[in-house]
């Protein structure tokens, strides 16, 4: 049995450590499960499996919130052990570091790979990167039409960094609002309604906001996603120090979890067009999905704080490794998948050497950067390599 005294003790959240560690994990297989479904990707992979795409749309609703509603749990920590300007310094350098070099670096091969099998673009790497990549703007229109620099799947980083510092501002105007907002909150989301009000948020997100705002991860205008991300980072940031809403979360998770399975099952239902279609059952498919959001992050924070409550080596070692394990592993997949083109291998061998290579590519990566203090900072790790004693890090 979990005991209040476990979370109290520590600003380390085992259970949200381990959180944050699956969802990153997901992602990384829902990036590869991209190269076979029938959605818009960087590359494509000769073969198709539309049976997965009921697996992506069951993860896809919430993996994102979940992770930043984690960071802003882990922004809350960090914010009670230094000042906002040393805050907004470390996750500065945590943040933007990886960013800027990861655009430079990491991400301009995929962008290469894209236009290479969309166009047959011949002229050669260094040709795209020397000519193209530093354009800022459009190359290559119309199809596929990619405005360049780009950040790709470090988009996440970006919007973490402007929630951040945005936050940081409205601190420094009112010192007392985190814990004045929080309390006020967690009032709000006491029992029951601690299922029903952000759950009715994220449907109106959903109903309101994604039609006129569709994702596109490119900063302004993205407006869906930023309603939905930030409601998630502030959740977390304001929640984090509230002992009974984790209790609450930990006590409801059967029926988060229950609620969760029902709203999926009639989005779903919706979405293989098994009905007539009509504005009224649009509007029941994007509450039923927003809903299903909200739902589903509860069910996984009660089962995690219920179940992940000891720490080990495994932890400890992925809760650094995961964050290069990041930056790095939509480019090894892009590349993988990109060298397997014409081999004749079958889906379930193709898929495999792209799971083991992206694999062995994050571990590789992690393992050298970790021992070289000048790119550990590239890769979003503190300089100076951990010592003997226990130094821990809080969670992007």
């Amino acid at each position: 049995m979990t005991t209040p005294q476990q979370f109290q003790s520590s600003d380390r959240r085992i259970d949200l450590d381990w959180v944050r560690i699956l969802a990153f994990g997901l992602l990384i297989f829902y990036h590869i499960g991209m190269l076979y479904v029938s959605w818009g990707f960087h590359i494509k992979s000769v073969h198709r499996l539309t049976w997965m795409e009921p697996v992506m749309l069951f993860l896809n609703p919430w993996r994102l919130s979940l992770l930043f509603l984690v960071s802003g749990v882990a922004t809350r920590f960090m914010l009670g052990k230094s000042s906002l300007a040393s805050l907004a310094g470390a996750r500065s350098a945590r943040l933007l570091i990886p960013l800027i070099f990861g655009m430079l670096v990491i991400v301009p091969p995929q962008a290469y790979l894209q236009i290479v099998e969309s166009l047959g673009h011949l002229a050669g790497f260094f040709d795209f990167y020397t000519r193209h990549y530093f354009a800022f703007g459009a190359q290559f229109c119309p199809k596929p039409c990619i405005v360049l620099p780009t950040w790709n799947h470090l988009w996440f980083v970006v919007y973490l960094w402007i929630y951040t510092m945005a936050l940081i501002g409205v601190l420094a105007l009112w010192p007392a609002g985190a814990d004045r907002l929080g309390r006020k909150l967690a009032d709000m989301l006491a029992g029951p309604r601690l299922l029903i009000v952000p759950c009715l948020l994220y449907a109106a997100w959903r109903l309101v906001l994604f039609p006129a705002f569709p994702s596109t991860h490119a900063l302004f205008g993205d407006w869906y996603n930023h309603a939905d991300h930030a409601t998630a980072f502030l959740i977390g940031f304001l929640l984090a120090r509230h002992e009974g809403i984790w209790r609450d979360v930990e006590r409801q998770r059967w029926v988060a979890l229950l609620a969760a399975a029902a709203c999926f099952f009639a989005f779903i239902l919706v979405r293989a067009g098994l009905f007539t279609p009509s504005p009224a059952l649009k509007w029941a498919a994007a509450s039923a999905y927003g809903c299903y959001q909200w739902l589903a992050i509860a069910a996984v924070l009660g089962f995690a704080r219920r179940t992940f409550t000891a720490d080990g080596p495994a932890r400890r070692y992925l809760t650094d490794a995961i964050f290069p394990y990041y930056i790095v592993h939509q480019t090894a997949i892009i590349v993988i998948a990109h060298q397997l083109h014409g081999s004749g291998l079958s889906a379930g061998i193709e898929a495999s050497i792209v799971i083991v290579g992206t694999a062995l590519t994050c571990v590789a990566t992690y393992e050298i950067v970790r021992r070289v203090a000048w790119v550990r900072p590239l890769f979003g790790l503190r300089a100076a390599p951990r010592t003997l004693r226990r130094v821990e890090q809080q969670p992007a």
